[in-house]
């Protein structure tokens, strides 16, 4: 819990800084040469394309160790934007999903894969980082899925990813930071015994990328997690602390590949004994994301 607690407060330091400090080396023409849209692999940026422009992605999302047992759950995702205006981003999002299981308490053993689901996305952003120095946005994220996230038990879930993201230019084309706070609610119904379940998660989270060459950035992410047992934010079921590095790389003028790791390092379930949370979180995560403008 002090891991906890001192993490959180070096948080809550970047997130004061971000949010309430000066635009810090706004690039004379009121422009940064750095873009955070698709920059952070766990984090969202602010900046957008041109109005008109279209972008494909795809992503695959690893989660890996739980208390007990062999746990590994990868998601595939394939996406495509729209920038409707020059604040405003569509986008819709389809899913599929493998999950192994073995030995972990509370889940069936399992060894398979299935249809995620849909997802929509709207994007608006407030602020433009380039002119105001510190970028604002917010964004919603509607979801229908088939399978339980955590058990791979088929589901049938709605629920929807709320996030506010801000950045800012730290140092003219060399140094970018983010912080995001986020709220996702969900309800679920098993396709097996028609059990309902709802739960829901709220996250603070922060980031720093660096320059290393004209096509490289790379940096650390941090997350702080809470999972709650109710939509509202009630009854706590545990929280979790993550710290990984990522790496972004354009591979071109229209496109870019993205690539994160993340691993727990403090965590606490409630009701239960660890320096870790690994009933409701994951011991390690990663995501490799890559798109392209057309």
């Amino acid at each position: 819990m002090t891991k906890i607690i001192a993490w959180c407060t070096a948080l809550a330091a970047l997130v004061t800084l971000l949010t309430f400090g000066p635009p810090l080396h706004a690039e004379e023409n009121g422009a940064d040469k750095i873009s955070t849209d698709h920059l952070f692999a766990f984090n969202a940026g602010t900046d957008m394309d041109n109005p008109g422009s279209k972008e494909l992605d795809a992503g695959f999302s690893g989660r890996f160790g739980r208390s007990g047992g062999a746990y590994t759950a990868i998601e595939s995702e394939l996406s495509i934007q729209y920038q409707a205006t020059r604040n405003l981003q569509l986008e819709l999002d389809t899913s599929g999903t493998f999950h192994h299981l073995k030995d972990v308490p509370g889940m069936d053993d399992r060894n398979s894969a299935a249809f995620g689901g849909l997802a929509m996305g709207l994007s608006y952003r407030l602020l433009d980082r380039a002119t105001h120095g510190v970028g604002l946005a917010v964004s919603a994220a509607p979801y229908w899925s088939r399978v339980d996230d955590g058990s791979g038990e088929p589901a049938n879930g709605f629920g929807s990813e709320f996030v506010i993201a801000s950045d800012i230019n730290l140092v003219p084309n060399m140094l970018v930071g983010v912080i995001n706070v986020s709220y996702e609610p969900e309800t679920s119904k098993s396709r097996i015994d028609g059990a309902w379940s709802r739960q829901s998660t709220v996250g603070v989270s922060g980031g720093l990328m660096a320059r290393l060459t004209d096509h490289v950035l790379a940096g650390l992410e941090v997350r702080y997690l809470r999972q709650y047992e109710a939509l509202v934010l009630s009854t706590l079921a545990g929280q979790a602390l993550y710290l990984g590095p990522t790496v972004s790389i354009t591979l071109s003028e229209d496109a870019w590949l993205t690539l994160g790791w993340s691993a727990q390092i403090a965590g606490h379930a409630n009701g239960e004994d660890g320096a870790l949370d690994l009933t409701n979180f994951d011991r390690q995560q990663a995501r490799l994301a890559f798109g392209v403008s057309f």
